[in-house]
């Protein structure tokens, strides 16, 4: 079984001259509980549909498991998805030994913009680049499945 370690930072500068790759990513989600969460999503001309557990204690890792599936398969699953739609754009960005994803949200969540970095383990040092921003592993409103529910836009 796959273990998801990551980090998660609200991003307070320009990041996108660091960037060298960008896709556009739509997704939904099938189930959307604390216990696990079902979702589907479109990345570029690529289909997916991935399983993640519940988070540890400290937000840090869960449990996840991820298939490529046609974009065609993925279409008609959202048609049977919880309502809402994530749209963002994911840049890749170098920082040291790490790749953090950068995600810039659109739509409802427009505004927002969210960086996370994949560890080998909850210890693992990294380099912070200067856009890095305040924190947010384990705040459950940041995560995208809580972004349907209760989008940015809302937050006031």
């Amino acid at each position: 079984m796959a273990q998801e370690i990551e980090r998660k930072f609200l991003v307070k500068g320009d990041f996108r001259s660091e960037a060298f790759k960008a896709v556009r990513i739509t997704q939904a989600y099938l189930n959307s509980s604390p216990e696990r969460t079902v979702r589907v999503r479109v990345k570029g001309d690529k289909g997916y549909i991935t399983i993640k557990g519940e988070c540890n204690e400290s937000g840090v890792s869960r449990f996840e498991w991820e298939k490529e599936i046609p974009v065609e398969e993925v279409m008609e699953l959202l048609k049977m998805c919880e309502p809402g739609v994530i749209d963002k754009t994911r840049y890749l960005v170098k920082a040291g030994e790490r790749t953090f994803e950068v995600d810039e949200f659109h739509g409802d969540n427009q505004g927002l913009i969210v960086a996370e970095v994949e560890l080998p383990d909850e210890d693992a040092a990294f380099d912070r680049p200067s856009w890095l921003g305040q924190e947010v592993t384990g705040d459950a409103k940041y995560y995208n499945a809580m972004l349907v529910k209760n989008p940015y836009k809302n937050w006031q």
